[in-house]
This record gives structure tokens, sequence and C-alpha cells, in this order.
């Protein structure tokens, strides 16, 4: 009985731990598009948070996912698993636009990021 009373007392406590940390994760989604609104299909999504930020599974024993590789869908969509907020490095990669990369302040539970490639720039040669 006492063994199933403790039980009970730390499962409560964890569920109550990882729920405060619940308000602090971010559901993004990304949109990948032309410089003319156009979506970019198949464009290769990287997301990175920063492993210092705190994490709700951290002291658990389990391994914390840090990076997130996926590709944006036909209407240049690519939804994220919800991740910690703060820092977020986003890169992009799609064929025929230039590489985009850039760190965003995430502070909010929904977020949706609008990312507009460039075409690729003409290469100069010195010789």
């Amino acid at each position: 009985m006492r063994w199933l009373k403790l039980s009970l007392a730390i499962s409560a406590l964890l569920a109550t731990a990882l729920a405060a940390h619940a308000a602090d994760m971010t559901k993004l989604t990304i949109q990948v598009k032309t410089q003319g609104g156009h979506p970019i299909d198949q464009a290769e999504v990287i997301v990175r948070w920063h492993a210092n930020a705190k994490h709700p599974r951290e002291g658990f024993g389990r391994a914390v996912r840090t990076t997130f590789e996926m590709r944006s869908n036909q209407e240049g969509e690519a939804d994220v698993p919800a991740i910690p907020q703060g820092n977020i490095l986003i890169q992009i990669n799609a064929k025929g636009y230039q590489t985009f990369g850039k760190v965003f302040q995430i502070e909010e539970p929904e977020k949706t990021i609008e990312i507009k490639l460039n075409p690729p720039q003409q290469q100069y040669s010195a010789h």
C-alpha cells in the first residue's frame, strides 16, 4: 500500500513538472515561399534550438533532441514538433534558391514564420 501511494505521488509530481514546462513549448510552422509569394515544395528545413534552453525531459534520463530536419509540403509548409521557446536557428535549402539561415527568438505557444527565398546570385570569376 505504501509503495502504491509513493508511486502515485511521484507520478503526480512528474506530471506537474511536465505541465509547468508545457507552457514553455512552441508549435512552429514554417512557410517557405519565393519572393513572389509562391510556395516552394520539397525545400529542406532544418530547425535547431540551443541545448542550453531548458527542455521538459531533461533530467529524466532521456536523450534530448535538438535538431529537426524535414521537407516543405506542396503548400511550402513544414510543421515542426513542439520545441522549447528561446533562440531557434532555422536553415532552408532549396534547389534554385540561395541558402537561408537566421536565428529567431520564439516566445509564443504557436508561431508561423514565413521565409521568402532569394534566387541565386550571379557568380563571378577572377580569371
